[in-house]
């Protein structure tokens, strides 16, 4: 496989989702809960807050945030309009009466000035345009006083043992097709950054890690990954974008479940994460 360019292209506002929504990218995000991905926010919370939850997803998160919100209300919003109805149907299955769902752009949120009183994002300004125009609207719909609280995963800091030819073909080819895409993979250092340019000048920037290393933990990632390198959206924009052939994507996803079944395996996720509190 060619080797990443050492300058990605340059952001623009709109950017694919490079993941797409296959069932084993959903997956990894239905596993995702507010104590295993928001944790640095939860302190910050009271009952009677109103939270805007971007990028959404499946829903998992947003439920979980309405739960420890009861006399509040969560709006979750995301740019595909597909996978609403799943988050729709999260919510409605825990009973919850606090949360609604609408489509929307991170760059030009349909929302008044100071409504929130907690903006949140989890892995979404990796697969934007412009992750700085994007903090400056979630800065703009917070109330004075309020948060906004990002995380986002960094490819390049991800490590892993034993090591793999074809794991590091793998992590190769994800950061050439990413920044093909208009995001950046590398995104957990610089949120601090980004929310600097942003106008934000109360930051308090925290990391956090999923550990992927019990027998359990191990089939479950290796098996998502080598199931969407070869069968997902991922998959399709790899070969239609000249990245990879066939072939050598069904020789990352044999790596990937190779290293699954190492006793000896371990894998960890780095996250950049941010809190930020919105002056008056």
């Amino acid at each position: 496989m060619p080797k990443s360019q050492e300058t990605p292209q340059k952001p623009r506002e709109t950017a694919v989702y490079t993941h797409g929504h296959h069932e084993s990218v959903l997956r990894s995000h239905t596993w995702r809960t507010a104590a295993n991905s928001a944790a640095y926010l939860l302190g910050s919370l009271k009952p009677h807050m109103r939270i805007l939850d971007i990028g959404c997803g499946p829903g998992t998160i947003t439920a979980d945030l309405a739960e420890l919100v009861p006399d509040g209300h969560v709006t979750g919003v995301d740019h595909a309009p597909g996978i609403l109805d799943r988050a729709r149907a999260e919510a409605a299955g825990r009973g919850l009466t606090n949360t609604d769902f609408a489509v929307a752009d991170v760059h030009a949120l349909d929302h008044p000035d100071d409504t929130f009183c907690v903006v949140h994002a989890h892995q979404v300004l990796q697969h934007v345009g412009d992750p700085v125009q994007a903090l400056r609207e979630m800065r703009r719909v917070t109330r004075p006083g309020g948060f906004v609280a990002v995380r986002d995963s960094d490819y390049a800091a991800m490590t892993w043992y034993p090591g793999s030819p074809g794991m590091d073909d793998w992590l190769d080819l994800y950061h050439r097709v990413a920044h093909a895409n208009g995001g950046e993979p590398d995104a957990g250092r610089r949120l601090k950054s980004w929310a600097l340019r942003a106008g934000f000048t109360d930051v308090t920037a925290t990391s956090g890690t999923w550990t992927f290393a019990t027998a359990e933990e191990r089939a479950w990632w290796s098996d998502l990954w080598a199931e969407r390198t070869v069968a997902s959206a991922y998959a399709e924009r790899v070969t239609a974008g000249g990245h990879a052939t066939a072939e050598e994507l069904r020789a990352v996803s044999a790596a990937w479940r190779e290293w699954g079944t190492r006793e000896d395996g371990w894998f960890s996720v780095l996250h950049g994460e941010i809190l930020c509190r919105k002056g008056a």
